[in-house]
């Protein structure tokens, strides 16, 4: 059965574009930072309708499907896993299904799923307007459907997490028919090949728009949402009943081919003011100014603890001067030959940390490359915040800082251009960062507990401290986050030897006391247990189980296991 599938699928999309055997399969089937498992095949469709007919033969023949855009995910939520599963795996790759239509004199945008963040900021960018997301994941490669089906978040305080409520998207029934549904807003036909094969030549005739009904492109009420700093819930997480919607957080149980969202009017000017204070306290009270008291809301308020500093001038160095060097549209190239090289010396028994070490060994010899304010602050404070402001509140916030600072714990300085551009790449550099950290230092690091969490929006004491028996077990340990939105990104370096499940565990023990959600923007994945809540939105998303099984430690077997039928969010 398993060798006639693979010649059907042959027979689909080419035989160059169906992938078998253990090196040709092997960057699929491995997380970006976590994860990876087997797969009896890895198709990669070049047009929708070839994707459709893909998905066709390997619903009839029984098999799990799982969908993967770029793969750069953190938890792992877009490859296999080892065991469990109950039918073969067969991963459906959409890079190369990157077409996409700007509609609506390009308010809007209608994108298939491999369209990357990077594309369609350069697609937008001569008309002044931008996508959703315009530095982190887009620098690595993350598609506009990866974000959706993740709800991931991002630095830009007034967009929210990624959210749409139009979609053209396929499920399998209760009794494992295979069904496409058009909530675009678009005609674009009757049948499924019909509707296909006319996004696949862009024929998308303007007359044919709709509002679709009052669905929404974006999340059009975070701007006020994340204003309510008096509220005990948080901004935004990933199990957030209020943005899971069809496509919209279905972590890969709807087979996506196209999405319809909002655009956004990209700032005229900016300004970067730089803070530092020793108060954890003072930051506190400036996030519930800017909240509440500011009439235009900034781009982006980005918090880096020294730790995140350090590490990132260290570690990070690479990452940094190759973005300012070269721009961020071919890190996904850089990553992509890294790769390559780590799977060379992977099979020539050298291990997958020989680029790593040659990397760190060149940056380690090369002079300092942050600038000299940024430097005076790191040695006179701990913490570190960035606020992006653009147009008519650069003077709003001007003045807010003048009057404000110095204090007796804190300062700030308004960023030069280049100032601003270091600030942010070495707040984006992080993550990398810790990466490579790991990758240094095999002999005293037993693994990274990365964590990304959402406080309450009401939560002034937002600053972490550990017992004394869980820092023991960490190495090193470091803070960064999205402040305005109290997303933070928490990320240990456990010691070797040390249980890394155990320290995991018992931070998210103290979490939970806090009140604190998690994930916030990175999505269950596989490392974290999905609330009964999204649980429940994937059982009915997808009641056979048939695509992308076993996220949020879900079940993985067919109709879940069971012969119950889903019940209705709203029950």
């Amino acid at each position: 059965m398993s060798s006639t599938l693979v010649d059907a699928l042959r027979s689909v999309v080419g035989v160059r574009h169906v992938l078998t055997g253990e090196t040709q399969t092997r960057r699929f089937r491995r997380g970006y930072r976590y994860g990876g498992g087997d797969a009896l095949a890895v198709v990669r469709p070049g047009t929708l309708v070839e994707m459709w007919s893909a998905l066709k033969l390997v619903i009839e023949a029984g098999h799990v499907v799982i969908f993967q855009a770029a793969n750069t995910g953190l938890t792992g939520g877009s490859t296999p896993q080892a065991e469990g599963y109950d039918r073969p795996v067969v991963i459906i790759s959409t890079l190369r299904l990157n077409h996409m239509a700007l509609i609506r004199e390009g308010q809007e945008v209608v994108c298939q799923p491999g369209v990357t963040l990077e594309r369609l900021e350069a697609a937008l960018a001569p008309i002044g307007r931008e996508p959703h997301s315009v530095i982190g994941s887009t620098c690595i490669g993350a598609t506009v459907t990866g974000g959706i089906c993740n709800n991931s978040g991002g630095a830009l305080v007034r967009r929210g997490p990624a959210y749409t409520q139009m979609a053209l998207y396929a499920r399998v029934t209760r009794e494992g028919k295979l069904e496409l549904f058009n909530n675009l807003g678009i005609a674009l036909g009757d049948t499924p090949e019909e509707m296909l094969r006319r996004l696949d030549e862009g024929r998308i005739d303007e007359a044919a728009v709709t509002d679709a009904d009052g669905r929404w492109g974006s999340d059009r009420d975070y701007a006020s949402h994340v204003r309510d700093v008096t509220a005990s819930s948080p901004a935004r997480y990933n199990a957030d009943p209020r943005r899971l919607y069809e496509a919209s957080g279905s972590a890969g149980h709807l087979a996506v081919f196209a999405l319809r969202l909002d655009t956004f009017a990209a700032d005229r000017k900016t300004r970067v003011f730089y803070i530092g204070s020793r108060d954890p306290a003072e930051l506190a009270t400036i996030r519930a100014d800017i909240l509440t008291r500011f009439e235009h809301l900034p781009i982006a308020g980005e918090y880096m603890h020294s730790s995140a500093y350090d590490a990132s001038r260290r570690y990070g160095k690479d990452l940094f001067l190759f973005i300012r060097t070269f721009g961020a549209r071919h890190v996904p190239k850089a990553y992509a030959w890294k790769g390559w090289f780590d799977a060379v010396t992977a099979r020539l028994g050298m291990g997958t940390a020989v680029s790593d070490r040659i990397l760190q060994w060149i940056t380690d010899i090369l002079p300092n490359h942050l600038p000299p304010r940024m430097e005076a602050f790191r040695a006179r404070y701990p913490h570190h915040l960035l606020i992006k402001v653009g147009d008519d509140g650069v003077s709003e916030a001007s003045r807010y800082f003048a009057e404000r600072f110095p204090t007796a714990d804190g300062d700030f300085f308004e960023c030069t251009e280049t100032e601003a551009q270091a600030a942010f790449l070495t707040r984006f550099a992080v993550g990398g960062a810790i990466v490579r950290y790991r990758a240094v230092h095999p002999r005293t690091v037993e693994d990274i507990v990365a964590l990304d969490i959402a406080l309450p929006r009401n939560a002034t004491d937002w600053l972490e401290v550990l017992p004394p028996e869980i820092e023991e077990k960490l190495e090193f340990k470091m803070y960064c986050g999205h402040f305005l939105c109290h997303v933070l990104h928490q990320e240990y370096l456990v010691r070797k030897g040390e249980d890394c499940d155990a320290v995991k565990d018992a931070i998210l023990s103290l979490l939970t006391q806090r009140g604190a959600k998690y994930p916030a923007e990175h999505n269950v994945g596989h490392l974290y247990a999905a609330d009964e809540a999204l649980a429940g939105f994937y059982r009915e998303l997808d009641p056979t189980n048939s695509f992308n099984p076993g996220v949020g430690k879900t079940s993985k077997r067919l109709h879940w296991g069971c012969n119950c039928s889903p019940q209705p969010r709203n029950a």
